[in-house]
């Protein structure tokens, strides 16, 4: 598997359990990748839940590391 597949098969989890998630991947490495997934605060958990074992299972077979951070596309932004 390469880290596009493991994107890729990620991202269609993360839109199985929100249709409505926004959803943007950066690699870090050829390894590693990044996924920032803005979806409704009711669907966070959900989300977070669909993509736990998954991500496990990638790193302990494949050696992929997609990690997945999910964030309420409703909050306020953050002033600093």
């Amino acid at each position: 598997m390469s880290i596009d597949d493991a994107i890729q098969k990620m991202t269609e989890i993360v839109q199985a359990a929100c249709a409505d998630a926004e959803i943007k991947a950066v690699k870090m490495s050829d390894e590693e990748a990044r996924l920032t997934v803005l979806a409704p605060a009711d669907d966070m958990q959900k989300i977070k839940d669909a993509t736990f074992m998954p991500a496990i299972e990638m790193l302990n077979s494949d050696g992929m590391d997609v990690q997945v951070f999910v964030y309420d596309k409703n909050a306020p932004p953050l002033k600093g």
